[in-house]
């Protein structure tokens, strides 16, 4: 599913306008992303939570010329899903 298909779901199903469900689907995103950008966990209870790991900087080697580069720190999200969602997708299978 994209983000299209996904306001059509939210249209659909709530009986909003294309612009209110695409307002709304915008929003939670926007909501999301913010929560992360601060280091933030969000957890949805039985659905999954999004965090942030942080990796430390090393030193890599440039496959091609074999020669040795720095990988600087990084931080990226993370998706974790919960027990509910594991044993509904389990179940269906």
């Amino acid at each position: 599913m994209n983000k299209l298909e996904l306001i059509q779901v939210v249209k659909e199903r709530t009986g909003l306008t294309k612009q209110e469900s695409a307002d709304m689907v915008k929003l939670f995103f926007d909501s999301l992303t913010e929560t992360m950008i601060k280091g933030e966990r969000t957890e949805i209870r039985g659905l999954c939570s999004f965090f942030i790991k942080e990796y430390n900087g090393y030193t890599g080697r440039n496959p091609k010329t074999g020669k040795q580069v720095m990988v600087p720190a990084k931080k990226l999200p993370f998706f974790k899903p919960g027990k509910e969602l594991k044993e509904r997708v389990d179940y269906h299978n």
